[in-house]
């Protein structure tokens, strides 16, 4: 009798990305990555100075979700920031982008 081969599809290790949260604290920059799987990456933005203003911040959270959709997904994002309903705080959604990430140049 033979035997097919299994594949083994593994998941990434890293889920989806759908929303991000971003909190100023004192201690630095923290984010919240929710995945559509129902998984939580949380952290600081390392790369993000202490007194860096929220536009600094937006933007290295829009990057750090982009990069983990790329490189674990092979998809690209957009990332679309809330209005903040607190002092600082912000909220984001992301959302497969229309175009392929070999077209992205």
């Amino acid at each position: 009798m033979v035997r097919r081969k299994r594949e083994n599809k593994r998941r990434p290790p890293f889920g989806m990305p759908k929303a991000i949260g971003l909190l100023a604290t004192p201690e630095g920059w923290r984010h919240s990555v929710l995945t559509v799987e129902g998984g939580m990456l949380c952290g600081r933005l390392a790369d993000v100075p202490v007194d860096a203003g929220p536009a600094e911040a937006r933007a290295a959270a829009t990057a750090m979700v982009a990069g983990l959709a790329r490189d674990f997904h092979a998809v690209r994002v957009d990332v679309t920031w809330d209005p903040p309903q607190e002092p600082e705080s912000w909220t984001a959604q992301v959302n497969v982008a229309a175009t392929p990430p070999d077209a992205c140049g």
